[in-house]
């Protein structure tokens, strides 16, 4: 039997981004993942709004966190996949991080491994 890797892979990217992110990840495999409304900044480091005449710096800029977790679909396939819909060419495109995991638990049957996070059948 062939022995499958954990991997976690986080996109962080534009909100208007997350609906073609989520059709390419399912056309290529990738089923689960989990989206956060995330606030951060990066080289672009905000903006100057003016409200009332007061000037504000907004240095945190809205975006969405989308994670999931593979073992059988190609990590270097979800990255490609990825930079191509998320890529505009303008700063704030967002970043991707690659983790590998140790272990996962399917909490309701126990499962654990690569059997925790593939469908069942």
């Amino acid at each position: 039997m062939e022995e499958h890797t954990l991997t976690k892979i986080e996109i962080i990217t534009r909100p208007s981004k997350l609906e073609e992110l989520k059709e390419a990840l399912n056309k290529i495999g990738v089923m689960g993942m989990t989206v956060s409304q995330v606030f951060g900044c990066g080289l672009q480091k905000g903006y100057v709004e003016v409200y009332r005449g007061q000037r504000y710096n907004i240095n945190l800029l809205p975006g969405i966190k989308v994670e999931t977790v593979v073992c059988e679909v190609p990590v270097d396939q979800v990255v490609e996949v990825a930079e191509k819909v998320c890529q505009t060419g303008r700063p704030g495109d967002g970043k991707i991080f690659i983790y590998p995991l140790s272990d996962a638990v399917r909490i309701r049957t126990g499962d654990r491994g690569p059997e925790a996070i593939m469908d069942e059948k």
